[in-house]
């Protein structure tokens, strides 16, 4: 078992491959379906301003937050897919979700120095490692809004890195 903490380097990435089991600590941010297209579009539209956090050694995950906890939604949706690519090479290192990625996003996820990680979609488990949670951005998308979760050991496994992945 490998123990990350936010934020994530390069060399940390460097060290990890496919299959490989996490535990994440620190600070990692939510995203999904209605937030990660407006972000992709302020990175594409030099509106970085607008982004609420910083991008560089980041890590995202792909879930909302409600009062049942978070699990992770199907990554390959294309409103978050699309957005993964952009969001790497602004700096987010881990993208947390579920489901198996096409090869051209697995291919950049490389060229990025970024990596696709899997975890359990079991809420009840994930929530349990949260220490604190606070809505940052969007806060009309309700738990589709981004929030900023500080958390001790979210489990996940390594599923895409340097071009190679579990799928």
């Amino acid at each position: 078992m490998k123990r990350l903490r936010t934020p994530i380097s390069n060399m940390d990435i460097d060290d990890l491959r496919v299959g490989d089991k996490l535990l994440i600590s620190g600070t990692i941010f939510t995203g999904r379906d209605a937030v990660l297209p407006k972000l992709k579009e302020n990175l594409i539209n030099n509106l970085e301003r607008k982004i609420p956090f910083n991008l560089e050694g980041s890590v995202i995950m792909h879930t909302a937050v409600s009062g049942a906890g978070i699990a992770p939604t199907t990554s390959n949706k294309e409103e978050i897919e699309s957005s993964m690519v952009i969001l790497a090479k602004n700096g987010v290192k881990i993208h947390i979700g579920k489901g198996a990625l096409n090869d051209k996003t697995k291919m950049s996820l490389a060229k990025e120095k970024s990596i696709f990680v899997v975890t359990p979609p079991v809420a009840a488990l994930l929530t349990n490692h949260i220490i604190s949670k606070e809505l940052i951005a969007y806060e009309e998308e309700g738990i589709e809004a981004i929030f900023k979760l500080n958390v001790k050991n979210i489990p996940g496994i390594v599923a895409i890195a340097h071009g190679e992945s579990i799928y």
